[in-house]
């Protein structure tokens, strides 16, 4: 069984995301579902989503300003503590973070101005950061790029 401490290496994306909530019977807006990286998940209570902050309607509600560290996998499913490894050194801290998985990685959104404090822990830990120019740089405000 790995360790929950394991040290692993993470990239960093351009651009804002923004976290959605709908209605669960809501049907999948057009724009929720454009750009390189987006999430849709529907539950018995609501619609959730991923997208470019770009890509939300001026007066939608949601959570807007976060930043996508994409962990490189992929991980086996009887890997235990992929996660552990990452959220317990940002709860440290007092950093929030929101999960997604995939069949292969997983992905975590922290909000832009807990960045500087996320980037520190998950060093401090032992995690690797590639493309930290692109949480700083002017043109990180494009989410388009199908790099992920």
């Amino acid at each position: 069984m790995p360790s929950p401490n394991r040290t692993l290496t993470l990239s960093a994306t351009g651009g804002l995301y923004a976290i959605v909530k709908l209605a669960q019977d809501a049907a999948i807006p057009d724009w929720a579902t454009q750009g390189g990286f987006f999430s849709v998940t529907r539950t018995a209570d609501e619609l959730s989503l991923v997208t470019a902050e770009s890509n939300v309607p001026a007066g939608r509600d949601g959570s807007r300003g976060w930043r996508l560290l994409k962990v490189h996998g992929p991980f086996g499913f009887s890997e235990i503590g992929i996660v552990a490894s990452l959220a317990n050194p940002l709860a440290r801290v007092g950093v929030g973070i929101f999960v997604i998985s995939t069949f292969d990685t997983d992905y975590l959104l922290v909000q832009q101005e807990e960045i500087p404090v996320a980037v520190e822990a998950l060093e401090h830990a032992g995690h690797r950061i590639l493309h930290l120019e692109l949480l700083t740089s002017q043109e990180s405000t494009r989410s388009d790029r199908n790099d992920l």
